[in-house]
């Protein structure tokens, strides 16, 4: 295990005092207020603390009222075509806000950012900045252009920013669950997936870099933290010098467990064809690795999963679950499943369902097939299932992922779970909400002696679909 390293001071101690007075002097100066709204997964969300983080260097305070603020961002994902949509549709809602106040400069992030570039400015008038999740960094000096009366575009991808210096703002927290970013970008070139064109080659962050972050979060009273990538088993980081050290995923997460045991260390997503036996025995180890695996699947049809150059089968991917139950137990299993993907048969469809009935998964997300423009499958293959099977099918998904998510949520009733809790229920103050082990939400009455951010034990007397409903117990 690697201690972390603390830099010697090389600088002149007077000149870098001088330099952080006159950068807090102008961050104090600014005036200017920041809305962001996010969309998609959770990278986005994290990418959006980066940039928050960015601005505020530069004076900018974060507001949750975008009708008051100065800059609009929104960070948007490209995943599927409504996810698009949705992004357009809460543009044409700025426009009131634009005619208020002429000034206000209205910025689009992100995945869709990058796939349009700056045919985003012809699309939407409204729109004034582009910038692609590589660029942040550049968002001052873009909107500096803006405030000179010019649009602004910078999608360039990089195979090297991380954002590994930059202590993200927190928006939204509660204080406890905090997503901290390992790596960026895919290599995986799924045929359905436009994350490697949106999102570039991938990078790993370095590892003391991502202690130093988790350490600091616990330090400051949070008590989970989610790792973040778009495949975070192939997160691979190696030092240069005499002796070349590599860290991988397994490395990274006993690394973070070990910064106390009181900080709960989730992560995602994880990749079938990647996934190893050593991270299964880290998650074992560590009792603060969350028994949690999000396990995209996709189709349980080996030749629909080679049209999706997933670069694993059927087998292989039984041969990972089987592999996850022997050696953690008790670990809950989520997936990704698309239903209707391209030439797609009735029986090629059962053979998901088949799948699903093999793993019991605990949770799935579920989408029918959403052809993207510029991906492999978009320009290889013809979208040729009928929505009306589309729909029939993942309708027949849904309900199996309903009985199954039912099934685990009815096995936890009687057993004590180790939860931390994050706030009040959403329906009622007299109830608070927290998350076990195996992620599933759990709902108890509020106590005198526990609060947000401390672990209970709760007995789980019943469930629903979604939620444990327990109490509290010694």
């Amino acid at each position: 295990m690697m201690d972390l390293l603390i830099p010697d001071k090389t600088h002149d101690e007077s000149r870098q005092g001088e330099a952080l007075m006159l950068k807090a002097e102008a961050a104090k100066n600014n005036g200017r207020k920041l809305y962001i709204e996010s969309y998609g997964c959770a990278m986005n969300f994290s990418d959006s603390e980066i940039v928050a983080s960015i601005l505020a260097e530069r004076g900018f305070e974060t507001t949750s009222d975008y009708s008051v603020a100065d800059v609009i961002f929104i960070n948007t994902c490209s995943i599927r075509e409504n996810a698009e949509q949705r992004v357009r549709n809460r543009l044409k809602e700025f426009t009131v806000a634009k005619v208020k106040n002429p000034g206000l400069v209205v910025g689009v992030l992100g995945c869709m950012a990058e796939r349009l570039k700056s045919k985003f400015l012809e699309e939407e008038k409204l729109v004034d900045v582009v910038v692609g999740p590589d660029a942040y960094r550049d968002l001052p000096n873009l909107i500096d252009q803006v405030d000179d009366g010019q649009k602004a575009v910078n999608v360039l991808l990089s195979r090297e920013e991380t954002y590994a210096d930059i202590s993200p703002v927190r928006l939204n927290s509660n204080g406890i669950n905090a997503f901290v970013s390992i790596m960026r970008g895919c290599d995986n070139m799924c045929s359905f997936c436009v994350v490697p064109f949106t999102r570039g080659r991938e990078r790993s962050r370095d590892p003391l870099s991502i202690v130093a972050e988790c350490r600091d979060l616990f330090d400051r009273g949070y008590r989970e933290v989610t790792l973040l990538g778009q495949n975070v088993d192939s997160y691979k980081y190696s030092t240069t010098g005499e002796e070349v050290i590599t860290t991988n995923f397994a490395n990274l997460l006993e690394m973070v467990a070990l910064i106390n045991p009181d900080l709960r260390v989730r992560f995602s997503t994880s990749h079938p064809k990647d996934i190893t036996d050593d991270v299964l025995y880290a998650i074992n180890k560590y009792d603060n690795i969350c028994n949690y695996i999000h396990l995209p699947v996709q189709s349980g049809n080996s030749r629909i999963l080679d049209l999706m150059n997933r670069t694993y089968d059927r087998e292989w991917y039984i041969n990972r679950i089987d592999a996850i139950r022997r050696i953690i137990p008790d670990c809950a299993i989520s997936t990704d499943v698309i239903t209707g993907f391209c030439s797609e048969t009735d029986d090629e469809h059962k053979e998901t369902v088949s799948m699903m009935d093999y793993v019991k998964y605990d949770f799935a997300y579920m989408f029918k097939y959403s052809e993207r423009p510029g991906t492999l499958a978009a320009k290889r293959y013809a979208d040729d299932i009928p929505e009306e099977v589309k729909q029939k099918r993942l309708t027949e998904i849904v309900a199996k992922q309903q009985e199954y998510s039912f099934y685990r949520m009815q096995a936890r009733i009687g057993r004590v779970e180790r939860v931390l809790i994050e706030g009040f229920s959403k329906k009622s103050d007299k109830d608070y909400c927290g998350r076990s082990d195996q992620n599933a939400m759990v709902i108890f009455p509020v106590g005198e002696n526990y609060k947000p951010g401390q672990y209970v034990n709760v007995l789980i007397e019943r469930s629903t679909t979604a939620t444990l409903i327990g109490k509290v117990v010694e």
